[in-house]
């Protein structure tokens, strides 16, 4: 496997979970060593805007954000620190737990959805479910995972939705990680930089999100006054590396 072969059969996958699976699935067989080598020379490719090395970056990042996966992520950091795989390291690399506190599920309301009563968790589901809108401002506010994982799926929402659930402040970490593993979702600019400018947004899942920023995206980031140190520091080191832009051509003065 290199990263020729890796980049070719991915973009060959239809969807995003069949790439995510088989990535996870070739990684494992790949060992971390490997694996580490592998992703890290994608990574160096996408930051010489190397277009197919974006597409798959996508995966990587839904890959890197999974719960499921923190054991590879930390094995990958290892690695990415020990053989100085930079590019690897950037994306995995941690940073303070964000200073603002997070309400758990327990803390946070359920909202009023008109029924005179508390929903239970199934209602709520189910109306996430449903194909009209008239119930959504209520349940971006949800703070259960499972309904927002529901709604994220639905074709009804749009994306000005899933902006109104990155940038709720105080952030809410369960409802951010079902955002971020969603495709749909997470191919959104508009949607990554959200999280990404969320001051509660946890280290995990904002830093593989920077290796998909455009140059303009990267400024916005060291803009922002409220994200992590390290977050804007991981920043500005791949500005650095983006390839120069041409310059623009003389002018003729007639």
């Amino acid at each position: 496997m290199d990263a020729s072969r890796l980049k070719r059969v991915m973009l060959s996958l239809p969807d995003a979970a069949l790439r995510v699976g088989w990535l996870e699935s070739e990684l494992e067989g790949l060992g971390s060593a490997t694996s580490a080598e592998l992703l890290n020379e994608i990574m160096e490719q996408n930051e010489a805007a190397d277009p197919a090395a974006r597409e798959v970056l996508l995966t990587i990042a839904l890959m890197l954000v999974r719960p499921d996966n923190r054991d590879l992520v930390e094995a990958l950091r290892r690695e990415a620190v020990e053989r100085s795989l930079f590019s690897l390291e950037r994306l995995t690399r941690p940073a303070p737990a964000p200073s603002i506190h997070a309400p758990s599920i327990e803390e946070l309301r359920i909202p009023d959805y008109g029924a005179g009563r508390e929903l239970s968790l199934g209602e709520r589901k189910s109306l996430a479910r449903r194909p009209d809108r008239r119930a959504f401002d209520k349940l971006c506010l949800d703070p259960h995972p499972l309904v927002i994982r529901q709604l994220l799926e639905n074709p009804k929402m749009v994306e000005e939705d899933a902006i109104r659930i990155a940038t709720l402040r105080p952030a809410r970490p369960a409802a951010l990680r079902e955002l971020v593993q969603s495709h749909r979702w997470l191919s959104r600019p508009r949607v990554r930089m959200a999280v990404l400018l969320n001051p509660g947004s946890p280290c995990e899942l904002a830093m593989p999100l920077l290796g998909l920023c455009t140059r303009e995206e990267l400024r916005d980031v060291l803009k922002s006054t409220e994200t992590s140190i390290v977050l804007r520091a991981t920043a500005q080191e791949l500005l650095a590396r983006r390839p120069p832009l041409p310059s623009e051509p003389p002018r003729t003065i007639h």
